[in-house]
């Protein structure tokens, strides 16, 4: 791989800090600067990744390459097409933007300007995914878990855009479908955002999917079961561990007629530095970019009709009297 590729963040948050730290360490890509409205701590982060602190966006765009977009939700959109429409590359923290028409619209750029535009939908890149994608491409019902414990963090978007998003996206990523029909229930608990929700996802092939998140749990739980044709599979992702009940892999079980099961076992996989990889190949390389911006406007569209299906629910039960009218 020929080059450098300087990467400058723009946002000093959670994300913002890991993003920066993470530079570091991957090959062909240095960290050119960090800019945040919060100098304090934009000073503090930079201070730890050893990089300097820009004065302005378009100061960090004029050392960079590429940037990170890893500001508040409800700037990501902006601050993306502003580093394409300077010239350079972009990995912007998902959701990828607020509106579809946003989304549309960073597609039409990216193509356009012949530049990367990549959203960070992390999960992409984990051991667990191509676990997964390796054992099983044509679901029939897919039944996703992903909970935990209350965190300011997060809670300027909804529990839909914070967590559920990640498994709509590997969920669309399984399932080779349109989405046909999407019933939801949510509720805001503990922000003014809905905190737990539940969705199932019907697609035009026949597969459902049903995907619960949610923020204020006792208990971090993140587990995906799948089942098809080809056998059933549980994949507990806190654990790193997956079985697979099926009659091509694993061992056999007897008295089952030929069903096999196999179980294995991964280690933590640093899918950052996996993400980090990919978008430097895309830049420098010209590597097919693995997240682009139609696959982050495929879950943002997801996601939306998540929250309008919510929207929908909350309304019946208000007429109905379940619930009181907000």
């Amino acid at each position: 791989m020929a080059g450098v590729l300087r990467v400058g963040v723009i946002g000093a948050g959670h994300f913002g800090r890991y993003h920066a730290l993470k530079i570091r360490d991957v090959p062909n890509e240095t960290l050119s600067g960090l800019f945040d409205p919060d100098s304090a701590r934009a000073a503090e982060v930079a201070r730890e990744a050893g990089c300097p602190v820009m004065e302005d966006v378009d100061a960090l765009l004029a050392v960079s390459d590429a940037v990170v977009v890893a500001a508040p939700a409800e700037f990501h959109f902006e601050l993306a097409v502003r580093a394409l429409r300077a010239g350079r590359h972009v990995l912007v923290e998902k959701p990828v933007a607020a509106t579809l028409e946003q989304a549309d619209f960073l597609v039409t750029l990216a193509r356009e300007s012949g530049l990367v535009c990549q959203v960070g939908h992390l999960l992409r890149y984990s051991a667990e995914h191509a676990a997964i994608t390796q054992r099983m491409s044509r679901p029939l019902y897919i039944e996703a878990t992903r909970i935990a414990p209350y965190k300011p963090r997060g809670t300027d978007v909804s529990v839909i855009l914070d967590l559920m998003i990640h498994d709509l996206d590997l969920v669309l990523a399984i399932v080779d479908s349109p989405i046909a029909q999407v019933d939801a229930l949510g509720a805001a608990v503990s922000s003014a955002h809905e905190d737990i929700a539940n969705a199932r996802v019907r697609f035009e092939n026949g597969c459902v999917a049903t995907i619960t998140a949610s923020r204020i749990s006792l208990k971090t739980e993140r587990r995906m079961r799948l089942f098809s044709q080809e056998g059933y599979l549980s994949a507990d992702f806190m654990k790193r561990e997956l079985t697979l009940i099926g009659r091509e892999r694993g061992l056999p079980l007897p008295g089952t007629n030929g069903f096999r099961r196999e179980h294995i076992t991964w280690r933590e996989q640093d899918s950052l530095f996996a993400e980090h990889q990919a978008f430097v190949a895309s830049c420098l390389e010209g590597a097919p970019v693995v997240v682009d911006a139609m696959a982050g406007r495929r879950a943002l569209a997801a996601a939306l009709a998540v929250a309008q299906s919510i929207t929908d629910s909350r309304e019946r039960m208000e007429l109905s009297g379940l619930i009181g009218a907000g």
